[in-house]
């Protein structure tokens, strides 16, 4: 499907959008999500921003569970004093594509003011290297700087993407965007995403501002998690529709290929796309560990390895992003492992709480449940017993009748093996780092399976 012909798009830098950008630097979080309507409507009649990318922010470095991390001491020799006047190079693949974009950073597990400078975005060519010509600055407010408030965030000014002029182009489809800025000073306890399965850059720290060279020598050191960035939205026709895959380790994409982009919701993405063209975005906002309902407690001085609960980062993950339309729900397996240990009527109960404010927040906004995959036999010390699993298939049977959601995936029938109750032997095997896996996290095959066994009419929105 065609998008409309963008010629005409003009994005109006008011001065009362730069006033917002600026108020916005030191505002709070629920600060942020006013503007962030602001600055949506500084945009022509019939376009609006759809978020392309997200990735939930889920507490302090170092805790959280990435995956295939290289050695992060070099780039960050003290975690307490986290990023030191150096700059980060975040690679990320938008899910849509449009001519102008926005960023949005978070603050959200920092104890200090969180300084940023020289942000860039441009077009990866491999590596830390740039598409040449495709570097463009970024700017809040108007400035070229922002400070942001421990526990706040911001968006940034639209940022007109040249080398996007065509956004339903093929040869943008799969491309990653490349975003680099600079901490300034010390950033204290960094506010990250562990689990990115993709590679990004650091330079040393003490190095300075680099997010204008299109060159890679200024980033010696990898990542595989992104930091402080958590969410980036592109210009789109309005209500264009965005698909918010929401859930715990098996949505973030455990085991799956590292930089191979094969996690269930972009196997997702790919089908829809090839329906619908550049009509359409689906965003991660999975997080390994996470639970339904625990912890009870998340604060910066008390952080747990999977972030806050589903229910207290329904706001900042979901609520808050531009265009939602469909949220597929995913999750429980932690709340009944031996670190969660919650009861089903728990979980049931926090469902029906969460389902709830998002009707209430997002009108119209379609609901679809996915039924929790299996972990019998499970390596892992905290899964794979005979109570979770009882757990797990009560409330899946949950899911089926409840009448809470529109639509119902079944991930457990695409994974469960019917003689050993477990998952199906082909997607034990680890795709990320090529171990034996675990019997709780499927492998690309498995993911595989479960992105291509998704109806897609359960989770478009109705016309």
């Amino acid at each position: 499907m065609k998008r409309r012909d963008f010629s005409q798009l003009m994005l109006l830098a008011s001065a009362g959008t730069a006033a917002a950008g600026g108020a916005l630097a030191q505002g709070s979080a629920a600060t942020n999500v006013a503007t962030n309507v602001a600055l949506g409507a500084a945009l022509p009649a019939g376009q609006g921003w759809a978020t392309a990318w997200a990735g939930s922010a889920q507490g302090p470095y170092p805790i959280g569970n990435p995956s295939a991390q290289p050695n992060q001491s070099f780039a960050f020799p003290d975690a307490a004093e986290g990023a030191r006047d150096q700059s980060f190079r975040l690679v990320l693949r938008p899910d849509l594509w449009g001519r102008s974009a926005r960023l949005r950073f978070s603050n959200a597990f920092g104890s200090r003011p969180l300084r940023l400078a020289g942000v860039h975005a441009g077009l990866q060519l491999g590596g830390a290297t740039l598409v040449p010509g495709s570097n463009r600055a970024v700017r809040f407010g108007g400035q070229a700087g922002v400070t942001i408030a421990p526990g706040g965030q911001i968006w940034s000014d639209p940022v007109e993407l040249a080398f996007a002029t065509d956004p339903d182009s093929i040869l943008l489809a799969g491309r990653k965007l490349a975003v680099s800025f600079t901490v300034e000073g010390s950033s204290g306890p960094m506010t990250w995403h562990a689990k990115a399965l993709q590679t990004s850059y650091v330079s040393p720290p003490g190095s300075g501002a680099h997010g204008a060279a299109e060159s890679e020598e200024n980033y010696p050191y990898s990542t595989a998690s992104w930091f402080f960035l958590d969410a980036v939205d592109m210009t789109a026709p309005a209500g264009t529709p965005v698909i918010v895959c929401f859930g715990d380790s098996i949505t973030d994409g455990t085991a799956s290929t590292m930089n191979g982009d094969d996690r269930w919701p972009d196997v997702l993405a790919r089908r829809l796309h090839a329906r619908l063209g550049n009509r359409v975005a689906v965003v991660n906002a999975g997080i390994g560990g996470n639970q339904v309902v625990g912890p009870a407690e998340y604060t910066v001085e008390k952080p747990f390895p999977g972030g806050p609960s589903a229910l207290a980062r329904l706001e900042r993950d979901v609520i808050s992003l531009s265009g939602v339309k469909t949220l597929i729900w995913l999750e429980g397996t932690n709340d009944f492992s031996r670190n969660g240990n919650a009861t089903l009527e728990a979980v049931q109960d926090g469902l029906r709480q969460g389902t709830r404010r998002l009707r209430e927040a997002i009108p119209g906004i379609r609901l679809v449940a996915a039924t929790v995959t299996p972990a019998l036999g499970s390596s892992s010390p905290a899964h794979g017993h005979a109570e979770q699993d009882e757990k797990r298939r009560g409330l899946n049977a949950f899911l089926r009748s409840s009448g809470l959601f529109d639509a119902v995936v079944d991930f457990d029938a695409a994974t469960r093996d019917p003689a050993s109750g477990g998952l199906r032997p082909e997607m034990v095997p680890d795709s990320t780092i090529g171990a034996a896996g675990d019997k709780l996290h499927p492998n690309r095959a498995g993911y595989l399976a479960m992105g291509t066994g998704i109806e897609l009419s359960a989770v478009l929105p109705p016309r």
